[in-house]
């Protein structure tokens, strides 16, 4: 009898564990983890349409999440974030330009190594039903963004990190990028014409400033009133800081050491040979402002370099490809091309110049984990294509350049990715640029004064990398 009542007792426990009536805390917890979550995301550049399918297909996996997108404009983007941030109101997710990431540091929260996220699954046979089923997701790490984002992007968003718990360091990934834009030169076809000029250089040199002096025009009173190129210049240049960055780089500046700006510093292998790259850099960029040279072209009475190619009165612009919507928008009948940025003549290495945005979590989200989960997912090949295709961007997966190479639009900035670089990683990115301008004004007012104003430059950068 007692055999009995003990078989019959367990037959019920049996019974009330796979109907559901024995309902266990581990079964509480996991219906309490399909609580729906909601994941705010701030950007500034893309369209909420851009996400769309990327946002269907991450719902489809977890359709207990849901991502609100808003767009800001850029002029009122960083000022409101950073209110909305101080305020806990802030988005979970939201994205930074590559040389914001250190200065919000102490605002975001890094990639964690896996993130614990839930699945509604099925079960059953006669009667269905959906339970919670937890997986624990692997995260990029470090070495992922370097195999398989193209190359600037590492040292753009892994920082150090000391774990607040174990007090170990270890590098970690604090913003990932869906695309990466380049700088390029776009060119007036109508100009080149009829300047008689059939093609550009593809090196900064002789033939270039020939064809620049060509294709400038003065009217009686020296008055410039078509330009050969937008350079000499800062405030009115677009661009001017990447640009004359690219210019040292390619000569065969070091930009920084670590956290040392080091723009003053005459690399080791120039030692004897008389060579300054960073003054030839600069002698070059505000050669083209200067009245006495062949190449003048420039001057701070012009207009923005923008508008000026936009009404047909300006030959070479250098700008990215997130300025080609705007270009056609403004003037639809501007016969103009893009081919890719010049380089330094008998230089061993191309390097190009980056300027991109990425997304990043913040520490104050509720929910950093699905924040990361959706950026990660975001980032994947699959996704990114979705994203690219109406984005109209450049990849920022290696796997991804090939298929752009020789796109109609994008295809120049593509071809780019592999070589190009940025250098700012500091806590000051807007006094930085500034800084690179005033060296610029400084140059062309004072060009014999050169050593001095590269060394005032490098002083004041160095100060904002820890502000």
């Amino acid at each position: 009898m007692n055999k009995v009542k003990i078989t019959f007792l367990a037959l019920i426990l049996v019974f009330m564990t796979t109907t559901g009536f024995g309902c266990t805390p581990n079964a509480a917890q996991q219906q309490a983890q399909m609580t729906p979550i909601t994941l705010n995301m701030w950007g500034t550049w893309d369209d909420s349409d851009s996400f769309a399918d990327v946002i269907a297909n991450y719902q489809k996996l977890h359709p207990f999440i849901t991502i609100n997108y808003r767009k800001l404009r850029y002029d009122e983007y960083e000022q409101a974030l950073l209110n909305a941030l101080a305020e806990g109101s802030g988005p979970d997710i939201f994205t930074v330009q590559n040389t914001w990431v250190k200065k919000y540091l102490s605002k975001i929260t890094p990639m964690p190594d896996q993130i614990p996220m839930v699945y509604p699954q099925e079960q059953g046979v006669v009667q269905k039903t959906t339970v919670a089923v937890t997986k624990n997701t692997i995260s990029l790490r470090p070495v992922d963004i370097k195999n398989n984002f193209v190359p600037v992007v590492y040292n753009d968003v892994v920082f150090p990190y000391q774990d607040p718990k174990s007090g170990t360091m270890a590098s970690k990934v604090f913003a990932l990028p869906l695309a990466v834009d380049t700088m390029a030169m776009y060119y007036n076809i109508d100009l080149l014409n009829n300047a008689n000029i059939s093609q550009l250089p593809t090196l900064w040199n002789t033939d270039f400033n020939q064809d620049v002096a060509k294709l400038t025009k003065q009217d009686g009173a020296h008055k410039i009133i078509q330009a050969g190129v937008a350079l000499g210049g800062s405030t009115n240049v677009a661009n001017s800081g990447d640009i004359l960055s690219l210019l040292m780089m390619q000569s065969g500046t070091q930009m920084m050491n670590g956290e040392t700006v080091t723009i003053a510093q005459v690399p080791s292998f120039f030692s004897g040979s008389g060579r300054n790259p960073t003054a030839e850099a600069v002698s070059f960029y505000t050669s083209f402002a200067d009245p006495s040279k062949l190449v003048y072209c420039w001057n701070n009475a012009l207009d923005n370099s923008t508008n000026l190619f936009m009404a047909n009165k300006l030959a070479i612009l250098f700008d990215y490809s997130s300025n080609l919507p705007l270009i056609r928008t403004q003037n639809p009948k501007l016969n103009f091309a893009v081919q890719k940025m010049p380089q330094i003549q008998d230089s061993q290495n191309t390097i190009n110049f980056a300027n991109y945005w990425a997304y990043t979590v913040s520490n104050r989200s509720a929910h950093q984990g699905e924040a990361w989960d959706f950026i990660q997912f975001a980032a994947s090949a699959d996704q990114a294509k979705l994203y690219l295709a109406k984005a109209k961007k450049p990849t920022a997966l290696r796997a991804l350049v090939d298929s752009q190479a020789n796109d109609p639009d994008l295809g120049v900035f593509a071809q780019q990715l592999l070589t190009a670089q940025s250098w700012y990683h500091g806590g000051d990115p807007a006094n930085a640029k500034k800084y690179m301008n005033d060296l610029i004004d400084q140059a062309d007012t004072s060009p014999d004064q050169m050593s001095q104003i590269i060394d005032l430059a490098a002083n004041r950068i160095q100060q904002t990398v820890n502000p």
